[in-house]
């Protein structure tokens, strides 16, 4: 008996190729979804593009027969658009509401003996369909565990003669561990717990040394091994995506933009450095801000120009008698002599991206699509970092398993040119701490 699976609205606007994702099962779009993503076809961000993309899939399937009837598609399944007009049954909704309009397909699909299964990634629409004995589910084929997200390192107990062996020799074997590229492994004497190597795969059979010129980054030294990682693999020039991870205040810009600060000026490894984040306000937003693109980004850029000043101020950087004004102005002149770029992501998309360090902050606000796109910007000679927490998400219709950070680093752990390090504990200040601790 084949299913049939009612999608929602924004199962389409979240992945655009989604209705060929359910084998040679029948897929049912609900009149009242055409009609909403006839209201997102002109927005010029991914919804738009992705309702775009799916207006045009049913086109083409349109030249095969009657959508109402049920077209056949490609990979075998059936698409069908039904009309809700006096074929539904009330389910005791107000059907005025487009989302109860999609709900009461499903219900009178159930009512007629079929087997049905509601699709959506609003859980309040789930659970109305739930309460009327509807099976539901969420979008599942871009989502991954999070509770077994890959951390890019591991402990590994041993006999104290090995991790005297890799002191002496640089390196050990490997053999049976079945490590993923670029991660790292801390050697822990099993008779001692504070005798301790931290190791980094090289090859399939080998540990290695960590080089030691990353230990101070633009005269920022790492605060855990966690960092520590993080700068191994934020100043590898054959590590070309970096994925970061980890909780508020844990350092996951600041040492992103420390390692592109010594890259791009330093080392001359990269022209300039390209930063970008997801435009999407915590909380009710303010509404259109006043002034050109760079005026209106310069709001939503405040972190990073914090962190920027920070690190323009730092350490032996910074003379006696320079103030917080002086530092500000440096990173000013960076900006006007276009070392350090700020772009809208709005703008990324179509663009190619030679010799750049990029780094894309809260991308857990991305729709795993949208980090495809993203990455596949990147040019010749260019590296690109993904920062973000996945447990601080203000996209509706993503969570800590379903957004594109979390799905990058899953599907990309067995790359070569990617690594990876979760953050755990923050750095920022004990007041910080205590906050994304017990918050």
């Amino acid at each position: 008996m084949k299913k049939y699976f009612v999608l929602d609205t924004n199962v389409l606007l979240h992945n655009a190729d989604s209705i060929s994702s359910f084998a040679d099962n029948i897929v049912v779009l609900p009149i009242s979804v055409i009609e909403e993503l006839d209201k997102f076809k002109n927005h010029n961000d991914e919804l738009g593009r992705n309702a775009r993309h799916v207006i045009r899939q049913l086109d083409g399937l349109r030249q095969k027969g009657r959508l109402g009837e049920g077209v056949v598609m490609d990979h075998g399944g059936t698409l069908m658009i039904y009309m809700e007009k006096g074929r539904c049954l009330d389910p005791g909704l107000d059907m005025q509401v487009p989302d109860n309009r999609i709900v009461a397909v499903a219900f009178t699909l159930l009512k007629q003996g079929e087997k049905v299964i509601f699709v959506s990634k609003d859980i309040n629409a789930r659970i109305k369909a739930d309460a009327l004995g509807i099976e539901v589910m969420d979008f599942e084929k871009q989502k991954v565990n999070i509770d077994e997200l890959y951390q890019g390192q591991r402990v590994l107990l041993v006999p104290g003669s090995v991790v005297n062996e890799f002191y002496q020799n640089k390196q050990v074997s490997s053999e049976g561990l079945n490590l993923r590229p670029n991660e790292f492994v801390l050697l822990r004497d099993e008779a001692d717990e504070k005798h301790t190597a931290l190791t980094r795969a090289q090859g399939s059979e080998m540990l290695g040394p960590l080089h030691e010129e990353y230990e101070s980054v633009w005269n920022i030294r790492s605060r855990s091994k966690e960092q520590r990682m993080a700068f191994e693999l934020l100043m590898d020039p054959a590590v070309q995506l970096v994925t970061l991870v980890g909780q508020a205040g844990t350092g996951k810009t600041l040492l992103a933009l420390a390692a592109a600060l010594e890259c791009v000026i330093s080392l001359k490894r990269y022209d300039r450095i390209l930063v970008s984040r997801p435009i999407i306000p915590m909380g009710k937003d303010l509404g259109y801000m006043p002034g050109d693109k760079d005026e209106k980004l310069a709001h939503w850029m405040q972190p990073i120009f914090d962190n920027l000043t920070y690190l323009m101020a730092d350490g032996s950087r910074r003379k006696e008698h320079e103030t917080d004004e002086s530092a500000k102005q440096k990173v000013d002149k960076l900006l006007q002599n276009h070392v350090v770029e700020l772009e809208a992501l709005t703008y990324i998309r179509g663009r190619s991206i030679p010799r750049q360090f990029v780094i894309v902050d809260e991308a857990q606000n991305l729709t795993p699509h949208e980090v495809k796109t993203i990455i596949s910007r990147a040019g010749e000679g260019t590296k690109m970092v993904l920062t973000g927490d996945p447990d601080q998400i203000d996209n509706p219709y993503l969570d800590s398993s379903s957004n594109g950070l979390s799905y990058a680093v899953e599907r990309l752990k067995g790359q070569k040119i990617h690594g990876h390090i979760t953050l755990l504990k923050s750095e920022r200040s004990e007041l910080a701490a205590v906050a994304a601790d017990f918050l």
